[in-house]
């Protein structure tokens, strides 16, 4: 099957696509767009951004996202539209950004900046996460010189322009199709199917095919690990598994729900969550990646799972047989196994709303405050009445082989008065339920200090004080 994509309206067609060539590669490669740079070749630097447009719900209107093309796999791009930095200006003259930029002194060596343009290029059109402070735009965007100044105050002046992109929509229209699109090359194939049931029925008749959904963790087993992917099904593109529903007293996202789009009603579940949301890497990487993408995953380092964790969440699973639900603690078995059985996959995950008398907390703790992998997440939610703890919900990522609930801890405030002898009795607990390894993030006496410095976080929050960024911002405005 041949890949088809749009490129700066042009329809681009690619045969014998295998499912591990990556866009940056083709783009570089094949098609001479070296404005787009391969800096760290695993979607941390942002120097390979580029947009990528898809329709919505609909189908009439046009969804652009910044993306890392490093890591994006080519069968993704199947059905959309694509702009680089040689899309920019028209005529040989320079798209207003690109001259702000220039007239600014923003470019320093020059090998970020063409990411850096097109980060920015999103935000003037309107992009998923336009609508975020300039910082957080250009958070997945590292200057090796360190000019972010003149970056930041070129983008203050640079005049918002969104597009028509009527023409495109009407060409992506032709392009879409309701059926499965499958291709490979050299024995190994590939899928995109289009409903849940579609993808049921290709997992029952290939088990061991790979998921592959963002491609924030898979896109690293190709570029670093140089691993092929001899049976890949790409589920991106299945709708009933995008979306969110905020009705009752919780949300339902699909597992397909990346989290730049989900970053507004995890905010309004608890600004908690949402602030979690935001910290999870760069603006490309929460335009990739997915909600059930990293709990599939199963890293004992995700930020997702310790959160969802904490406030309750329940995981659909679904194969060809059916649907059946579990706690999410019960799906992390051990390091690398989950509770996935041959031709199951995650459908989506069900998260209860807080109580009003809920205490709720959840902090990350890592090396760089943005766009980095925690040392320790903890989440906390304690049910209070009457000044006790009815009942007690903590759980912690980077603190064992799985995201996990602290249940020695949690026994240690069920039942308690919600007082400072009681979150001491609580965070000594803590070295009963975690034996945390040393590793490059911190050690295991770290680890476990910090964890109990995040309950002791809980407990100032609980007396009304202003103890982490979150709660600062908030104070500010």
């Amino acid at each position: 099957m041949t890949v088809r994509f749009l490129l700066d309206g042009d329809v681009v067609q690619i045969d014998a696509v295998d499912a591990a060539d990556t866009l940056l590669d083709y783009l570089r490669g094949h098609l001479g767009r070296t404005g787009t740079k391969e800096g760290c070749a695993e979607g941390d630097c942002g120097a390979c951004t580029v947009l990528v447009g898809t329709l919505d719900g609909q189908g009439q209107g046009l969804i652009w996202r910044a993306v890392n093309a490093c890591i994006l796999l080519l069968p993704m791009l199947h059905g959309k539209a694509l702009l680089t930095v040689e899309s920019l200006g028209n005529a040989g003259e320079p798209d207003p950004l690109q001259a702000c930029m220039a007239e600014n002194g923003s470019s320093q060596c020059g090998f970020c900046t063409p990411g850096f343009v097109m980060s920015l290029h999103g935000r003037a059109i309107g992009a998923v996460g336009s609508d975020l402070p300039v910082p957080d735009v250009i958070a997945g965007n590292l200057c090796r010189c360190t000019g972010y100044g003149p970056i930041l105050a070129a983008a203050d002046v640079a005049p918002a322009h969104p597009r028509d992109d009527a023409a495109t929509v009407a060409a992506l229209q032709s392009l879409a199709s309701a059926e499965t699109v499958s291709g490979g090359t050299g024995g190994r194939r590939w899928f995109l199917p289009r409903t849940g049931e579609a993808l049921a029925g290709l997992l029952g008749e290939n088990p061991q095919a790979r998921l592959v959904a963002g491609a924030t963790d898979v896109g690293l087993w190709v570029t670093k690990k140089l691993q092929s992917l001899e049976t890949a099904v790409f589920v991106g593109d299945i709708a009933e598994l995008g979306k969110i529903s905020e009705d009752g007293p919780g949300l339902v996202v699909g597992a397909a729900v990346r989290y730049a789009d989900a970053h507004a009603a995890f905010a309004r579940l608890h600004p908690d969550l949402g602030e979690l949301t935001r910290r999870i890497g760069g603006l490309q990487v929460r335009n990739a990646g997915t909600i059930g993408g990293n709990i599939a995953n199963g890293s004992p380092i995700g930020d997702g799972p310790p959160a969802l964790i904490a406030l309750g969440a329940t995981l659909t699973l679904r194969s060809a047989a059916g649907r059946r639900s579990m706690p999410l603690e019960d799906f992390f078995i051990a390091y690398g196994r989950q509770d996935l059985a041959a031709g199951e996959f995650v459908e989506s995950v069900t998260i209860p709303r807080p109580g009003a008398d809920d205490l709720v907390l959840i902090g990350k703790l890592s090396r760089r405050f943005d766009s980095d992998i925690s040392a320790v997440c903890g989440a906390f939610r304690l049910s209070l009445a009457d000044g006790q703890i009815a009942a007690a919900r903590v759980a912690f990522g980077g603190m064992a082989a799985t995201p996990r609930r602290a249940r020695v801890c949690e026994a240690a405030l069920t039942g308690q008065p919600l007082a400072p002898a009681t979150i001491e009795r609580a965070a000594a607990a803590l070295r009963d339920d975690f034996k945390p390894l040393d590793d490059v993030r911190g050690t295991a006496e770290y680890r476990l200090q910090a964890a109990g410095g995040l309950l002791w976080r809980l407990w100032h929050r609980h007396l009304g004080e202003k103890v982490s960024v979150l709660d600062c911002a908030a104070a500010h405005g």
